[in-house]
């Protein structure tokens, strides 16, 4: 997608500049990177290990912050808000931004009521302005707003850094995925070759349907010519039977008839 390009040219800047500096420069760093409008993948930069020389130090708590951004939440911060540095305006959009996507990890059907507590949106208009403006427009969301179910629709969402287990759980999602692909191929398969069987057994049977027909034909025609000869003969001899008897009756006839004498 075109968001994850234009990301890791933005990730690669910030990973080299964080290699390059040390001690409390880095706040800096960690600021401009949960400010910029364009940046929603922070694991590359927490892996810099000059980023540990934070850890222990009075701005230990801008690494928590980095943390914050590549796995939480505008509720997660809430929720620690007083151990954690105060937000500028554009981080506070960029951790609302991720919140959305987060859900969008869990469900593909967003209820107003869930996004409008989880984001503290005063109301569904400023929530739908949220959605198209900051998240829609930017390219991390693409969906539809539902006015009359008041839900917000998913239909893509960018995805993000990926938290501590979940990557095994992806791989166990996979791995039972295809599991049940292969159980999946294996019965279509047993179909395929029940479906050739059961089409050359119906191959078959329409042949020796086609030649009983045949023999039918030729036994029907048969049948019908001797029967034809049959009545023929009948018929012969019935007129052959006529004719004597007419010769009988003309020759008794004249045996009959008396002489003229004159």
């Amino acid at each position: 997608m075109e968001i994850e390009q234009k990301q890791a040219q933005i990730i690669d800047y910030f990973v080299k500049q964080a290699s390059n500096l040390n001690g409390s420069t880095l706040v800096s760093l960690v600021v401009e990177a949960t400010s910029h409008p364009s940046l929603f993948a922070f694991s590359e930069i927490l892996s810099v290990p000059n980023l540990l020389q934070l850890q222990g130090t009075e701005n230990s708590a801008y690494i928590d912050l980095l943390r914050l951004f590549a796995h939480g939440t505008w509720t997660d911060y809430k929720s620690n808000a007083v151990l954690l540095p105060k937000l500028l305006p554009e981080q506070v959009v960029k951790l609302k931004q991720l919140s959305v996507l987060t859900l969008a990890e869990m469900n593909k059907v967003l209820p107003y009521d869930q996004l409008q507590k989880e984001l503290e949106v005063a109301n569904v208009r400023e929530l739908e302005d949220f959605l198209i403006n900051e998240c829609m427009h930017v390219g991390i969301v693409k969906g539809k707003l539902n006015q009359l179910r008041r839900c917000f629709e998913v239909q893509f969402a960018a995805g993000r850094d990926l938290r501590q287990g979940q990557l095994e759980n992806m791989t166990q999602s996979l791995t039972n995925w295809l599991a049940t692909s292969d159980n999946l191929l294996s019965t279509i398969q047993e179909k395929i070759k029940w479906a050739e069987t059961m089409g050359e057994l119906d191959k078959n049977h329409k042949k020796e349907v086609k030649y009983h027909l045949q023999d039918a034909k030729k036994a029907l025609n048969s049948k019908q010519a001797s029967n034809l000869l049959r009545m023929n003969m009948d018929y012969f001899f019935e007129l052959d039977g006529e004719t004597d008897c007419e010769e009988d009756l003309i020759r008794s006839k004249r045996k009959r008839s008396p002489k003229n004498y004159i």
